[in-house]
């Protein structure tokens, strides 16, 4: 990956012990472990560029009301020495009426353009934020199956809600307060060297090393920040893990409830940990910032009483009470300035975990020529493999191939079934043809074009799938089926779900097809689950049905009555069965052996029972312990 280094997808916790401040040489190495983007500030500015109009707004509120900002210590200088007291004279109460109305009308003016400025920025921030999680959330949907497989589903879930929910911050207030405090600060240095040139350079002095130690306290809130997400991704992952349906089933089967509280409950401890750690990192240093600016009035103080003793004629009560309350106005947009520096710094981690998945690139793309699959075709349906090889991503280079030099051809409308021990590459056959995994050599071809020359949506959207492990959302039944098409009418929904043997047994349930299935759908049972995916399948009316293992899972009873759907979803399309059960594929056109990956029997059951070989083997097995 480009602009990059460091770990990929998986969630491994990166980072090493507890680092000192102190020790440049550790931190940079933690700093080191971490992913590191090239043009993170710049990427990061990149994402408010479709909101330039109301940015531009922003700006301008943020220089007008930091401008205004300065205006009434200028006018307590007039209150003092020209209205209160003026030499010689009496207070002028119509000039201090004035002074007080103008100082009046600038307050509200301020307060009015500060919450116009609060609106437009959390508008603008919270938009950025929610852009950056969809960008994220789509990049995600485009990544290879592979990708999934590694990476725990709780880690992908930390980056969506945990990093960019850390940033928010950032996005809703760094533009307004770096603005806002970078014009207060100017005007008021230029108002203050205005009033006394001697007593700025008292108040500002020691600016510098506040700088310094603000970028070691920034270095360290980063690393620590780094851990904190870290750990919330393990925290994410285990509750996905353990709290899900299936999670808590196994849990209770073997009695490891508390096995699994104590897990949470030290990763738990760990979080509250680093939480301490960050919200302590850097109090020393503010706890001196704030010791310093308490000190500088008191400071100006002492210097202006040895400038008046020295004669200074242009240090009055009212230069003084100014130049103190300017001081504060520079001091506090300096100390804001220092906490959106540490604020960046921290907040770095969470960019740099954020774009490191946005860098990823799916290992299956479409080409820039790629095709539709023809709409009519003497081919349709066809699915052929030309000494196709496989390797998963994650293998050994010298470990044995899943698939090794495997051709067949399967007609359009002919069943075709894959059989043999488990692990010998039936599954992965199922993969490569709609293209969830690449080939390593060979190719795959439907409707006698290359996968990898079609468009990858349109190769799918012929394609239908009915796994062993269904998948039901927590919705009703009707939502369910109109995933595969969802403009389908009840109508359509029925026929569907009689073609699938189901509509009779959801008709009994009081809601009928408005009824919910519960999480995974939980709330049916495994045969009645799978009838349903059926009909979801038969509703997208693919031209190639691929059933992989898909009652394996299921008892006597529930086998027959899904087995009969699926007689009736295969009519008329390409069907090809990865089969467990031998007795689900007796009537196929042809069936394919699979051993060590790769085919080693292929024939009708009639012609691989007279063979003797391994078909025949496992068919005799089978039927002796059924």
């Amino acid at each position: 990956m480009s602009g990059m280094r460091g770990g990929g997808g998986g969630g491994g916790r990166r980072g090493g012990g507890r680092v000192s401040s102190g020790d440049a040489r550790a931190q940079r190495a933690e700093n080191a472990s971490a992913p590191v983007i090239h043009n993170l500030l710049s990427r990061i500015g990149g994402l408010f560029t479709p909101y330039r109009r109301p940015l531009t707004l922003t700006i301008i509120l943020v220089i007008v009301s930091a401008a205004l900002s300065v205006i009434p210590p200028l006018l307590t200088q007039r209150v003092f020495d020209d209205a209160l007291f003026p030499r010689g004279q009496e207070p002028d109460l119509r000039l201090l009426a004035i002074l007080v109305g103008l100082m009046a009308a600038v307050f509200v003016s301020s307060a009015l353009l500060g919450v116009w400025q609060t609106w437009l920025t959390a508008t603008v921030g919270n938009k950025v934020m929610g852009a950056l999680r969809v960008k994220l959330f789509s990049h995600l949907q485009s990544m290879e199956l592979s990708f999934f497989t590694r990476t725990k589903t709780g880690v992908i879930q930390s980056r969506l809600q945990n990093d960019v929910g850390g940033v928010a911050n950032v996005l809703t207030n760094t533009i307004s307060s770096v603005l806002g405090n970078t014009v207060t600060v100017i005007a008021a240095f230029a108002a203050m060297v205005l009033l006394n040139w001697q007593l700025t350079i008292v108040a500002v002095i020691l600016m510098p090393v506040l700088v310094i130690a603000q970028r070691r306290v920034g270095q360290v809130r980063a690393r620590i920040a780094g851990k904190t997400q870290e750990s919330l991704s393990d925290m994410t992952a285990i509750t996905q893990e353990a709290l899900s349906v299936s999670g808590i089933l196994l849990s209770k089967s073997f009695t490891r409830q508390s096995a699994e509280t104590a897990r949470y409950s030290d990763e738990n401890q760990n979080q509250v940990n680093l939480q301490v750690r960050l919200e302590m990192s850097g109090q020393w240093f503010f706890a001196m910032v704030n010791i310093f600016l308490s000190s500088i009035p008191a400071i100006v103080y002492l210097v202006a009483g040895f400038l008046l003793n020295n004669g200074a004629a242009d240090v009055t009560a009212g230069t003084i009470v100014a130049f103190t309350t300017v001081q504060a106005r520079l001091m506090f947009p300096l100390l804001g300035l220092m906490r959106v520096a540490l604020d960046l710094q921290t907040s770095s981690a969470l960019f740099a975990r954020i774009f490191e998945y946005l860098d990823l690139r799916p290992a299956i793309s479409d080409r820039r020529d790629a095709l539709a699959v023809p709409a009519t075709s003497a081919a349709s349906g066809r699915v052929e493999f030309d000494q196709v090889s496989f390797r998963y991503p994650d293998m050994a280079t010298d470990a044995r191939p899943t698939l090794d030099d495997v051709s067949f051809t399967i007609e359009p409308g002919q069943f075709a079934a894959f059989v043999g021990p488990s692990g010998a590459g039936k599954t992965t056959v199922s993969y490569l043809i709609p293209r969830f995994y690449e080939a390593s050599a060979g190719r795959v071809l439907f409707a006698g074009i290359d996968v990898r020359d079609l468009i990858q949506n349109s190769l799918v959207s012929h394609i239908g799938i009915v796994s062993q492990e269904t998948y039901l959302f927590h919705a009703t039944i009707a939502e369910n089926l109109r995933y595969a098409k969802p403009d389908a009418t009840l109508e359509e929904l029925e026929t569907a779900a009689r073609a699938a043997n189901i509509h009779d047994t959801i008709a009994s349930f009081p809601e009928r097809y408005d009824t919910v299935v519960g999480e995974r759908g939980y709330r049916l049972s495994g045969g009645e689950k799978q009838r349903i995916a059926i009909a979801r399948v038969l509703l997208k009316d693919p031209e190639v049905l691929i059933l992989d293992e898909a009652t394996s899972a299921l008892d006597a009873i529930s086998e027959r009555v899904v087995q009969a759907a699926l007689d009736t979803a295969s009519r008329g399309r390409t069907t090809i069965a990865i089969a467990h059960r031998l007795s689900t594929i007796l009537a196929a056109d042809v069936i394919f052996v699979v051993d060590a990956g790769r085919i080693v029997e292929r024939g009708s059951h009639t012609e691989l029972l007279e063979r003797g070989g391994i078909y025949a083997r496992l068919y005799s097995e089978q039927v002796t312990t059924s």
